[in-house]
C-alpha cells in the first residue's frame, strides 16, 4: 500500500491556505497548515513530514529564519518557498540557508503540484535507471542519500544540491551550459532561477575545498566544467 506524503503548508493567508490544503489534499497528500513560523516550527517538530512549503512573509518568525531551523534539523528534506514577486530577492537568502526551490504568488496550482511531485520523486525512487554512487576525486558522492564524503570528513547535502552535483558529475570534463543547467534542475530558465544557481554553484564548491583536485570552473557568461585532476 502506498504511503500518503505529508507536507507542511506555512501560510499566514488564511483563504490562500485553505485553497492550497485543500488542493494539495485532493490530489492524495496529506497537508498540515500552520498560519505563522513559530505554529511551523512545533508542527515540524510533532510530525514526520516529506516537505515544507514556506511563506516568506510570515507572523511572528519569517519563513527565512524558519527554513534555517528546519535545516539544521533535518538536511535532506526538501524546503519549497512560497513568495509574492515583490520578494523574490529575499528567496536568494533562502537558497543561502538551505531551501530547494520557490514558486511566485499568484501561481497555478498545477505547477505547484509538480514541483512538489518533482521532490518527491526524486527522494523516493532517486530515478533507479541512472546511477547513484560517485567517486568526485578523492569524495564519495553517494546520491541516492544525499551524502557527500572525504575520509572522516561527512556531510549531508539537500536534494537540489545533489541534482547539481550529479548532473556535473556526469558532465566531467565538458562545460555545462548556464541555461542547460537551469532547464534541467530549476525547469526555467530566468534571472532568479539564475542566481539561485550562483548559490549552489557556490555551496557546492564549499563543500568539495578540501580536495585541491577537484574544482568547479565558471566559464563567465557560459557555464561551468567539474575540473577532476590527476593525483
Amino acid at each position: 500500500m502506498k504511503k500518503t506524503k505529508k507536507l507542511l503548508l506555512v501560510e499566514d493567508d488564511e483563504n490562500l491556505g485553505f485553497v492550497i490544503k485543500d488542493n494539495l489534499e485532493e490530489r492524495g497528500y496529506q497537508v498540515v497548515h500552520a498560519r505563522d513560523g513559530r505554529d511551523g516550527y512545533d508542527c515540524f517538530n510533532r510530525f514526520d513530514f516529506n516537505l515544507c512549503l514556506l511563506d516568506i512573509m510570515l507572523p511572528k518568525e519569517d519563513g527565512i529564519s524558519l527554513a534555517r531551523k528546519i535545516r539544521n534539523k533535518n538536511e535532506q528534506i526538501p524546503i519549497l518557498f512560497l513568495t509574492a514577486k515583490s520578494m523574490k530577492e529575499d528567496v536568494i537568502e533562502g537558497f543561502q540557508v538551505g531551501g530547494d526551490d520557490y514558486i511566485t504568488k499568484p501561481f497555478n496550482m498545477d505547477e505547484l503540484a509538480c514541483r512538489i511531485e518533482v521532490f518527491l520523486k526524486r527522494t523516493s525512487s532517486q530515478e533507479k535507471e541512472e546511477p547513484n554512487d560517485f567517486a568526485v576525486g578523492q569524495y564519495h558522492f553517494d546520491y541516492k542519500n544525499l551524502h557527500l564524503s572525504i575520509d572522516s570528513d561527512e556531510r549531508s547535502i539537500t536534494q537540489r544540491e545533489a541534482d547539481v552535483l550529479r548532473y556535473l558529475v556526469q558532465k566531467q570534463s565538458t562545460i555545462v551550459k548556464r541555461e542547460e543547467l537551469l532547464k534541467k534542475i530549476w525547469g526555467e530558465n530566468d534571472y532568479f532561477a539564475g542566481r539561485s544557481m550562483d548559490v549552489f554553484i557556490s555551496k557546492l564548491r564549499k563543500y568539495l575545498k578540501s580536495d585541491p583536485n577537484v574544482k568547479i570552473v565558471n566559464y563567465h557568461g557560459v557555464g561551468f566544467k567539474l575540473e577532476v585532476s590527476e593525483v
